[in-house]
């Protein structure tokens, strides 16, 4: 590998990761829905990977057949743009709705004390609320359902500087070079949307959220919504 394609490699690594840490909509809505989910870490891990995968490949495949079949450069921006504003509407939509939908829940959701006595006659009690339904079946079903909502997402989301900074001059090189430098991009990005989606998850199950319990859906649903704003009306 020569020198001029090793430099596009760090510039692919470089991109990917900053990229990420600053477009919020690439790990804060699996943050704040394994929140109000009750996602196990494994799981919450295992759906950013799928959707990362499904973020990255769906820039890939254009950007493969557009210099495949010669497509001008800027009608292939022009794409990633539409499919941007559709993923940030499409963000946007699905937080409003999931957070109208979590106001509803907390507002007809009643808590619950229990008391306990243990076998030195010490008694207790405590409060807790049940936020996913009557049974088993409405909670496997409610999380396939934001599993797919996110996914789609996620294919419809571009990643803006994949085909015109780093596809485009790789492939001067050769089709290899440029899927060489495609899967640097893309192992870092994902890798980074997992970092960050560890990291900020660790620290907020450190913040104490007792009295906001039955609002976890509709913060979710809000701060979604906000990551949908924050790439269309700030570029992130």
């Amino acid at each position: 590998m020569n020198e001029s394609l090793w430099i596009l490699a760090g510039t692919a690594a470089s991109i990917g990761f900053i990229h990420t840490i600053i477009g919020p909509d690439h790990y804060l809505p699996f943050i704040m829905m394994a929140k109000a989910r009750g996602w196990s870490r494994s799981r919450t891990m295992m759906i950013t990977l799928v959707c990362g995968l499904g973020h990255v490949f769906g820039s890939v495949i254009l950007g493969v057949v557009g210099i495949a079949f010669g497509i001008a450069l800027q009608q292939l921006e022009l794409i990633e743009g539409v499919r941007g504003s559709i993923a940030a509407w499409a963000l946007i939509s699905f937080g409003i709705l999931y957070a109208l939908w979590g106001l509803r829940k907390a507002w007809h959701t009643e808590a619950h004390v229990h008391e306990h006595t243990h076998d030195d006659g010490v008694a207790h009690s405590h409060t807790h609320v049940h936020l996913f339904g009557s049974g088993a079946h409405s909670v496997i079903h409610h999380k396939e359902t934001t599993f797919w909502a996110l996914f789609v997402v996620f294919i419809l989301g571009p990643c803006e500087p994949l085909i015109p900074i780093l596809m485009y001059p790789a492939a001067t090189h050769s089709i290899p070079a440029m899927l060489l430098i495609a899967s640097v991009f893309g192992v870092v990005t994902i890798a980074t949307m997992l970092i960050m989606v560890s990291l900020v998850s660790a620290g907020i199950e450190r913040i104490p959220l007792r009295g906001l319990i039955r609002y976890t859906h509709a913060i979710a649903g809000g701060t979604i919504a906000l990551s949908g704003l924050a790439i269309q009306l700030l570029g992130l």
